[in-house]
């Protein structure tokens, strides 16, 4: 089951709806104004502004004793590749990466002292062949217009990180491993938002502790 079906108010927060002027100050500057097509196009042309290759998005929501990320990563960034595995040797790196994905203990470290225990991990990716020849029996004109749609996605990664802290309050830092794993990022943001209020910051390579 995915951790947004079980945990709704932090799923609000790490979609962005907590975060909404942090984001607004980023999408500020790429959002085209003359484009007004409704709620689920803005929402769209957002999540392409947000795809950009070397940076991923991290949102971090603290409520009680709970602790939970969401990441959003360029296919780029992770296996370094957008598309369908092409040959064993690209299955290969999506399986690692997936695995590495599935095991947020690789990706980032909570001081000892909050006594966090991991719960729950959701990662997934569009990075799949859609050769399905079952569904002939369909409007092919709607078929052939799904297929290029579902082709002009970016491919992404997502992964969703749950964790009960016994003691949240001494929660004072996080460190990511991140930049080891994938290193074709360049950039991680982080959005975090907690008892100890809302924070935003960058991380790299050389710089990879968000202090709360």
């Amino acid at each position: 089951m995915s951790i947004c079906n079980k945990k709704t108010l932090l799923c609000l927060a790490v979609s962005g709806s907590l975060f909404s002027v942090s984001y607004a100050a980023n999408a500020n500057d790429h959002h085209d104004h003359n484009h007004h097509d409704g709620e689920h196009h803005e929402s769209e042309h957002r999540h392409h502004d947000a795809h950009v290759h070397g940076v991923v998005e991290t949102n971090i929501a603290q409520d009680g004793d709970h602790l939970l990320f969401e990441i959003t990563a360029p296919g780029a960034d992770v296996v370094g590749f957008e598309h369908a595995p092409k040959d064993d040797a690209q299955k290969q790196v999506l399986a690692n990466a997936v695995k590495t994905l599935n095991n947020p203990n690789l990706i980032f470290t909570l001081p000892e002292n909050a006594k966090c225990t991991f719960e729950e991990a959701h990662v997934s990716h569009n990075l799949v062949n859609h050769n399905d020849h079952d569904d002939h029996d369909h409007d092919h004109d709607q078929h052939d217009g799904e297929h290029h749609k579902e082709h002009g996605k970016h491919g992404e990664f997502s992964a969703q990180y749950e964790y009960h802290c016994e003691a949240i309050s001494n929660l004072d830092q996080i460190e990511t491993q991140w930049f080891t794993h994938f290193p074709h990022t360049h950039k991680m943001t982080i959005q975090y938002l907690g008892d100890a209020g809302q924070k935003a910051a960058s991380l790299t390579p050389k710089s990879s502790v968000i202090t709360l």
